[in-house]
């Protein structure tokens, strides 16, 4: 179990630099840090830490493991959970029609989740900037290794506005050297799609040349995952968007960038994949060589409730050991995209015709270490078997699966719990390397590069067909290599089909349907089959360029005095 008592007190000095009042809040504090305590090179990288620990203290009410935004709105995962009322908003994001700016209207339980997260993603944004406001003003000469602490920081900071760039497109810009009345005075318009995505990309680069290729400490960013992080930055960047979300250009200067800093993260030989796909999703495998970037979670680490994986709080089933409470309920049409042909090969026209049938169906061995389902083991112990509808709270709404990669065993010893709700000191991966392999391969497909991209996307298939020594039954599992691509469209199709296995219920399906321009037809597809298996999604409509993107939260626009501009539909 991890212990990060550093990270907590060093939290502390954090709140500590930042917090400020004003009016009634305008009183003499009891004790203050003086600027030479403040600017101490040990307690400046105490603020460097406390921004890393709030990547890390998230909630299931504003993850930063985009399940609720990234897999409800995908056709990749239902909510679950006791029905539509239990956490409502997470119901509206899986329906898309009820969304609204003001999402505290939302009953039983009143609260803006859209809200709460915009929130979370500035105040992290603010420790940051905090940090660097220290660096900026503090003797250069007291600290020698200044430049790599505004690196990290500025790492940090726009993981955190590249997390607001997708949900929202148009965000406010605060950085360090705004005062007061200019952070007033600044709304979400005032910079273009591109300048944002300009921003952000400046963040990530200076990060990737001022840290080193590897830290000494376990979870730091290091210039090789600042430039996976670029890499991300430029992919999306360079599906250039109209005012209604549509893609109308992709920037080829951009997509070669992608290429040349997955090649040079490549070249370093410090990442790779791991022999078992199914490693990536177990504990004892925590910052492996496949992980790029991750957000260190603990439990037993001097704060009051852990770092643990509260994200993934309400995602347990309610049987088997766990308690609560059956959220993340992977789809039909999820589990349909993972049936093989005869050749191995997706089944890319047909494959949600019929749901599928474990005892006759050929399947990509992805499938069994992404999803639970009844009669199969869970997370590979042949004594914990998934009990179908007894595991689940609405059965007759969701279905009875389960996602399982955000899951440990029940009786993991990095597990915690608070009340019925079970959490884990598991890692939470928010860069995996066979995503950034993914990220070239689309690259150089957009490229007219494709043949480059087959060996790329053939690795992970050879990868998973690797991976069912833990698994339960070989026999159903075919799955085979692209023999050639016969042309762009083709290897496109494919490289989106990777994804989906490949990255499943990881978080990032519906940010992929919107960077590719193709989210209304995907869904409505989706909505047209699934609807008949699952009735109650039968009033759910996407309506194309409005749900795209998240509306600004309404609180937002009235603590701006009105100057935000609300996202177009809402």
């Amino acid at each position: 179990m991890k212990k990060m008592y550093q990270l907590f007190a060093s939290s502390l000095i954090a709140m500590s630099v930042i917090s400020c009042g004003s009016g009634d809040l305008d009183v003499p504090p009891k004790a203050v840090l003086t600027q030479a305590q403040v600017t101490s090179a040990e307690n400046i990288d105490g603020l460097v830490i406390a921004a890393y620990s709030y990547l890390g203290n998230d909630h299931y009410t504003s993850p930063m493991f985009l399940w609720p935004t990234g897999n409800l709105r995908a056709g990749d995962a239902h909510k679950g959970g006791n029905g539509p009322s239990d956490i409502f908003a997470y119901h509206a994001l899986s329906m898309f029609a009820p969304l609204v700016p003001d999402m505290e209207s939302f009953p039983p339980d009143l609260i803006d989740l859209n809200n709460k997260k915009w929130t979370r993603n500035y105040t992290g944004i603010s420790r940051a900037n905090a940090g660097l406001q220290v660096i900026a003003n503090a003797d250069a000469a007291s600290i020698p290794n200044a430049k790599e602490k505004q690196a990290e920081l500025r790492f940090i900071r726009s993981i955190f506005y590249f997390d607001l760039k997708i949900h929202h497109k148009h965000i406010p810009w605060i950085d360090e050297n705004m005062t007061q009345e200019e952070i007033l005075a600044t709304t979400n318009r005032d910079l273009t799609d591109q300048q944002l995505w300009n921003k952000i990309a400046e963040d990530f680069r200076f990060a990737s040349q001022n840290l080193p290729d590897v830290q000494q400490d376990v979870g730091r960013a290091s210039a090789l995952s600042a430039k996976a992080y670029l890499a991300k930055t430029l992919l999306n960047q360079a599906y250039v968007q109209n005012d209604k979300h549509e893609v109308v250009s992709i920037d080829s200067d951009k997509l070669n960038e992608v290429v040349t800093l997955v090649s040079e993260i490549e070249a370093s030989g410090i990442y790779g994949l791991l022999d078992d796909y199914g490693n990536n999703f177990q504990a004892a495998f925590d910052n492996s060589k496949e992980s790029v970037f991750a957000i260190q979670r603990s439990l037993d680490d001097g704060s009051p409730d852990g770092r643990g994986s509260w994200p993934t709080a309400l995602n347990a089933p309610q049987a088997g050991g766990f308690g609560c409470c059956g959220f993340h309920v992977p789809t039909d049409n999820f589990v349909n995209a993972f049936k093989t042909n005869n050749n191995g090969l997706p089944l890319f026209v047909n494959y949600n015709d019929a749901n599928y049938d474990m005892l006759s169906d050929n399947v990509d061995p992805r499938l069994d270490h992404t999803v639970a389902m009844e009669g199969k083991p869970f997370k590979y112990d042949p004594t914990l078997i998934h009990g179908g509808d007894s595991w689940s709270r609405a059965p007759g709404i969701y279905g009875n699966f389960t996602s399982m990669k955000e899951l440990e065993h029940p009786d993991c010893d990095c597990r915690g719990e608070n009340g019925p709700f079970p959490i884990w000191s598991m890692n939470t991966v928010l860069v995996r390397y066979a995503e950034v392999l993914l990220w070239k391969a689309e690259a150089l497909i957009q490229l007219d590069r494709y043949e480059e991209a087959l060996p790329i996307i053939n690795s992970l298939r050879t990868r998973a067909a690797n991976s069912t020594g833990m698994l339960n039954d070989a026999s159903i599992y075919n799955i085979n290599t692209y023999s050639s691509f016969a042309s762009k469209e083709e290897a496109f199709n494919a490289l989106r089909w990777e994804r989906r296995l490949e990255l499943g219920l990881e978080g990032h399906r519906f940010f992929d349907l919107v960077r590719w321009g193709v989210t209304k037809e995907t869904l409505d597809a989706y909505f047209e089959i699934e609807l008949i298996r699952k009735p109650y999604l039968e009033a759910a409509a996407f309506t194309k360029g409005k749900h795209e993107y998240l509306p600004i939260p309404n609180q937002q626009i009235n603590l701006s005095g009105g100057i935000y501009v609300q996202n177009p539909g809402y």
